[in-house]
């Protein structure tokens, strides 16, 4: 098992998390697993950034985004070298510590 180490965030996990995974699974279908209410607005289908999320800590584990998950990542709220769309990063064998960005595209255009 791989563990998920999310850090603190204002609304989603407050305290932060740590949670486990089987490798292959994504990052958004395993914190969803873990009561992590990430955000996903597309039912992770790739065609949002809503689920977006930085690795701070094993990214070079993830496999490659492909071409459709970079050109939408160029959309996300935040982005950084290290921006995975959550839905779509499959956890590799490499404990992860992730950040969720305090916004996502989705909660600045309705003002949150």
């Amino acid at each position: 098992m791989t563990k998920l180490i999310f850090l603190p965030h204002e609304e989603i996990c407050p305290e932060g998390a740590i949670i486990e995974s089987e490798p292959g699974v994504s990052i958004c279908d395993a914190a969803l697993a873990g009561g992590i209410d990430i955000e996903h607005a597309c039912e992770k289908s790739c065609a949002c950034t809503t689920c977006h999320v930085i690795i701070r800590e094993g990214f070079d584990s993830l496999p490659e985004a492909d071409e459709v998950e970079e050109d939408l990542l160029d959309k996300a709220w935040g982005l950084e070298p290290e921006s995975r769309l959550s839905c779509q990063a499959k956890v590799g064998n490499e404990d992860l510590v992730i950040e969720i960005p305090k916004y996502t595209i989705n909660m600045v255009s309705e003002h949150h």
